[in-house]
């Protein structure tokens, strides 16, 4: 048995559907969990729930933390925490591998420009600060070998059953529908963005490789990211548009946050498009024979 905490996502449905290569059983938990696969078998759960949390991950070989949190600073400082105790507790209780799934916010932005696993945590928001202490809890349980555990580090991503993100949300959509694209403060630097069903394929594949315990894994992403300016043109070209874009400055950002959540809980974030962010994923290539999606085909499988 494996199991999927937080199921419901594009990445939970990708690693559903991955993971029937490794197991017939797999296990679908969230609030509301729909089967993937014919054979999933489905669990209502709350993690901030200790017990409920402990009797998702019951029988299971290992177990995939893959759930997202609205995004908001307040919610994540109360919820990541409990949730990542309370499923290391259940790891622990039945014995079962767990599989963090985790992006880069913690990491030094003087260092964007080429992210590895050995990247310094730096992190210079709240938001990141947060995902520091639940990485690093993940990790010294490792250490201290109460559970089997392993970190599957992604970029920004894009794909299929993406309902957020940049460039499914602001570019694809806003194209499609005849409005400009919009991008985050400059379209002059390169940005990385991993290819959802590598991400789900890769970390299916962590998690059924015993050595890849105890490790942090950049999972597998294009090389050579395209610029802001870039990514427009080609998706653009691709849908058989125009590359119309509007760039919003920190401080459209800001001015926009004082009456819309979602922009304001971006202004903290907004270093991640004022400078290059080039994700390397050279260990993980070096380690497994693994076929990364090139960004032009991405671009295509996206659109078609």
């Amino acid at each position: 048995m494996q199991t999927i905490l937080g199921s419901g996502g594009a990445i939970g449905t990708e690693l559903a559907k991955a993971l029937t290569k490794y197991t017939s059983s797999v296990r679908l938990v969230s609030r509301n969990p729909k089967a993937v696969n014919e054979n999933d078998e489905l669990v209502k759960c709350n993690l901030l729930n200790q017990d409920e949390a402990n009797k998702a991950v019951k029988g299971s070989d290992v177990a995939y933390l893959t759930i997202g949190l609205p995004y908001k600073t307040k919610t994540w400082q109360e919820q990541w925490p409990v949730v990542v105790s309370n499923v290391i507790g259940a790891c622990k209780m039945h014995k079962s591998k767990l599989v963090f799934f985790d992006n880069i916010y913690m990491l030094d932005p003087e260092h964007l420009d080429n992210i590895t696993e050995e990247t310094p945590i730096n992190p210079a928001s709240k938001k990141g600060k947060l995902r520091a202490k639940i990485a690093k809890m993940v990790m010294d349980a490792a250490a201290t070998k109460e559970i089997e555990a392993l970190i599957a580090r992604s970029a920004d991503f894009y794909g299929p059953g993406i309902n957020n993100g940049v460039l499914n949300e602001v570019v694809l959509k806003n194209l499609k529908n005849g409005k400009k694209a919009n991008w985050l403060c400059s379209l002059d630097y390169k940005h990385s963005f991993t290819y959802t069903p590598d991400a789900a394929k890769a970390t299916a594949l962590l998690g059924n490789t015993d050595v890849a315990y105890r490790q942090v894994w950049n999972l597998p992403t294009a090389p050579d990211p395209l610029t802001g300016k870039e990514w427009v043109e080609a998706i653009a070209k691709e849908l058989g548009v125009k590359p119309k874009v509007m760039v919003a400055s920190k401080f459209m950002v800001k001015l926009v946050g004082l009456f819309n959540p979602i922009m304001r809980e971006l202004v903290e974030m907004l270093y991640q498009y004022d400078r290059d962010y080039c994700f390397n994923s050279s260990k993980f290539n070096s380690a497994f024979d693994f076929e990364t999606t090139p960004y032009k085909e991405g671009i295509r499988k996206l659109i078609s």
